[in-house]
């Protein structure tokens, strides 16, 4: 062949050959014969079948040279694959063994020297007997593969389907000519059928190889269904996702032009557009919500913002959301305040027995508030134990004030976004909990009460103590900024209020800001006062009975308290009246009578045997065994001193689950003991020859504190004297190494658990008798303190007769 014979063609032209060869698609004739001999062309990444028409891209020197050597444009040469299509210059081991004789329809040549197109129409399958020349291309003996098989009634059946499947894969292909459905469905061979679908298939080279191999046309047929199939499954997938795809940009295109449409039609009429007069209002709404000036042209600009975005988009309704919130906050919107002192007090007495030094607090607090209005008070801080009217309080002081009251409960929380809220960047992001309590109130000056302050929790998601250092600075608050709200807002005019069990949790910058009041326990008679005034009422109120149908005698209120309740508040009292109110109502339900009147014996029908006796009796009378006062978040306590000696070296062992602190109180005390020993004539074998333990029971309770050193002193003192202590004594006080009694806190709440515990005599440091006077004088009734500098005083009083 010359090379003058090549056309020059355009691509499109190229592409209609191909279209016009396989729309008069013949199968392969039976009788074709090939030539002993046969030259080879390798190709790669493609494989030729028998029946079809393929362009080939001939860019290798080799093959270029296989090209002008072709003797005829009759001649028929072999498609061969490489077996890795990297190998530039393929030998005999690079190729496969079967490939396809071609005859050449057409060669093209490109403009300006570029790749070489050759236009082949595959013939029949041949197999490389042996290959006779290498360079300067490959030449080998060959001889033709018979397609073999049977024509069964399952073969046909088979046929349809793969017609079926194949007709619908090109209806599904994008690229697939228009005529391949027609010349599918005129196929009538198997072994053509399944060589012209395998063509088309978006198989791997090594795969269509194998069909090519496959000689039976039974099992090339069937390797062919199964791969269409596949193909078949992930194009109406694909049919599906784009359908559904399209569906959805349709709709959104078509919102979109109906609503430009609508625009344009309300124009004419001469309508304003209603989204348009809607961020209007939103405009107003936003100036006449009273922010700062910078505030609102911030917010007035993301309204702007509103207006160049389509509602349907999800930006729109953030942004939307965001002015919303900013416009509904109490910007200028705020109680008036109605302080009368007079009304005030009479708030605070009808709603709280006792108290006297917390309400007299409070009062000044609010003295201060109506004198200087624009005067930054501190921050309140209500201490105590559980159940004696903190959050109460709180509420009376807003009844006062006339104003909104807000709580919210601080314990456990541990998310810093609690406090100052989620960027609005987040998805589902809101203000912290200041603001949103703020806006639900509707006033920028209520009443705020921060919850359990000493149960903040911290992790990874933040501090919140940290958050609450600007909310409770009277010098910060006024700027306070939230993350979602991301503008400054005022809180100086909010009162804020905490309150807490007790302090030593409380973060020290927090607890600095803070001005604490110290609410103690309650006495049994501010107890019994309470449950006549407040609980009975309230309980009866709300069991559906009517005071007419209830009644409760003092001496079963008293029972209560000494012998179903052991606390400093009166929140359990509360219950086991509820209990009492319980039983009448179901006495009243069930017309089994008209009215209860509670008595002592009646209490012990309802609630069963006694729950809190006294231990003192059971626990004393032994050397080694002191009673010991102590103080703990939920009021004072009664603690026992236990100690023992055997034989060892001097060792001092010490348990009941007590701290540090304490653990160097009994340290202390055994030193002390030591080193005064020869002056109450105690043998210093003692001490050698004996091991020493010291255990406080409640062991699975924590137990620490240093004033606990006293009476672990009286308990190894009476332990070497071999007297006993007085039953009806009780101590507490610091000790120091050089026998020092120190100071000790909670006065009177040890002073009160004391008294419930039936003792008679509290040996107290001489440095608390100045606190003497916030002990109520019904606690101290019938008992006598003895105030002690050194321990050494104790020896006079504390030992029975």
């Amino acid at each position: 062949m010359k090379k003058n014979s090549f056309d020059l063609l355009e691509m499109d032209e190229i592409d209609e050959i191909i279209s016009e060869e396989n729309g008069r698609h013949s199968e392969p004739p039976e009788d074709q014969q090939l030539p002993e001999e046969m030259k080879l062309l390798p190709v790669r990444n493609a494989v030729s079948f028998p029946g079809t028409v393929v362009p080939l891209a001939i860019g290798r020197d080799r093959s270029l040279a296989l090209l002008d050597e072709l003797d005829s444009e009759e001649e028929i040469i072999g498609l061969i694959t490489q077996k890795k299509s990297e190998v530039e210059n393929p030998k005999a081991k690079d190729i496969y063994d079967i490939g396809t004789a071609v005859s050449i329809l057409k060669v093209i040549r490109s403009p300006g020297g570029g790749a070489t197109t050759v236009i082949v129409h595959g013939l029949t399958r041949f197999r490389i007997d042996e290959v006779i020349q290498t360079d300067p291309f490959i030449k080998a003996r060959v001889s033709r593969v018979e397609s073999k098989g049977r024509v069964t009634k399952k073969l046909k059946a088979m046929m349809v389907n793969v017609k079926k499947m194949a007709i619908k894969v090109a209806s599904l292909s994008p690229n697939a000519p228009e005529e391949a459905s027609l010349v599918i469905e005129n196929i009538d061979d198997p072994g053509s059928l399944a060589d012209f679908v395998a063509a088309t298939l978006n198989v791997s080279t090594k795969e269509k190889q194998e069909f090519l191999e496959e000689e039976s046309f039974n099992k090339r047929l069937q390797k062919v269904s199964v791969s269409l199939a596949n193909q078949l499954e992930l194009l109406e997938l694909s049919d599906k996702i784009h359908g559904e795809v399209r569906q959805a940009i349709d709709k959104t295109q078509r919102e979109y032009f109906l609503q430009e449409q609508l625009k344009a039609i309300q124009s004419e009429l001469g309508h304003d557009d209603k989204m348009q007069g809607d961020l209007n209002s939103l405009s107003e709404k936003v100036k006449n919500t009273g922010m700062p000036e910078k505030v609102e042209s911030e917010i007035l600009k993301d309204v702007e913002r509103l207006k160049s975005i389509p509602q349907a988009s999800p930006e729109y309704s953030v942004i939307r959301n965001y002015v919303e919130w900013a416009c509904d906050l109490p910007w200028k919107i705020q109680t008036e305040d109605a302080i009368d002192i007079e009304r005030a007090e009479q708030i605070l007495e009808r709603d709280h027995y006792g108290l006297k030094k917390v309400k007299k607090r409070i009062l000044e607090f609010l003295s201060v508030r109506k004198l200087n209005p624009e005067g930054k008070s501190p921050i309140l801080c209500l201490v105590g134990p559980p159940g004696v009217g903190k959050t109460s309080l709180g509420k009376s002081i807003a009844n006062a004030l006339n104003r909104k009251f807000i709580r919210i409960s601080l314990g456990g929380m541990r998310d810093e976004a609690e406090i100052r809220g989620h960027r609005k960047t987040y998805i589902g992001a809101m203000p912290g909990r200041i603001l949103q309590e703020i806006r639900k109130s509707g006033s920028n000056n209520p009443v705020f009460m921060l919850d359990e302050l000493d149960k903040i929790g911290q992790d990874f998601r933040g501090d919140p103590a940290s958050a609450l250092l600007e909310v409770l600075d009277p010098e910060q608050n006024n700027t306070f900024t939230d993350y979602y709200l991301d503008q400054p807002f005022d809180l100086s005019n909010v009162m804020f209020i905490g309150t807490a069990n007790y302090t030593d949790p409380i973060p020290d910058p927090l607890y600095d800001r803070m001005e604490t009041i110290e609410l103690p326990g309650y006495t049994q008679v501010e107890k019994l006062n309470i449950a006549k005034k407040y609980l009975v009422k309230r309980q009866v109120q709300e069991n559906g009975l009517k005071q007419s149908q209830f009644s409760i005698r003092d001496e079963a209120i008293n029972l209560l308290i000494e012998g179903y309740t052991s606390e400093a508040g009166v929140r359990s009292l509360e219950r086991q009246i509820a209990a009492m109110c319980r039983a009448a109502a179901t006495k009243v339900a069930r017309d089994e009578a008209k009215k209860l009147t509670v008595t002592k014996k009646k209490v012990g029908e309802v609630l069963g045997p006694v729950k809190y006796e006294s231990e003192i009796r059971n626990r004393t009378g032994k050397p080694g065994v002191a009673t010991g006062l102590a103080w703990t978040p939920y009021g004072g306590e009664i603690l026992f001193i236990e100690s023992l000696s055997v034989p060892g070296k001097g060792d001092l062992t010490i348990t009941g689950q007590i701290g540090d602190v304490m653990e160097e109180s009994a340290k202390a005390a055994y030193s002390y003991i030591k080193s005064v020993a020869p002056k109450n004539k105690i043998d210093n074998d003692t001490f050698k020859d004996y091991d020493y333990h010291i255990h406080v029971p409640a062991g699975a309770v924590p137990k620490d504190g240093p004033s606990a050193g006293v009476g672990m002193f009286a308990s190894l003192f009476s332990l070497v004297l071999g007297k006993k202590i007085r039953a009806d004594l009780a101590m507490t006080g610091e000790i120091s190494l050089q026998g020092n009694v120190l100071p000790i806190g909670g006065l009177k709440e040890k002073v009160l658990a004391a008294k419930m515990a039936g003792i008679k005599t509290v040996v107290l440091p001489y440095r608390n008798k100045k606190d003497m006077p916030e002990v109520p004088e019904e606690a101290k009734k019938d008992m006598e303190f003895v105030f002690v500098k050194r321990v050494n005083e104790l020896k006079k009083f504390i030992f029975a007769e």
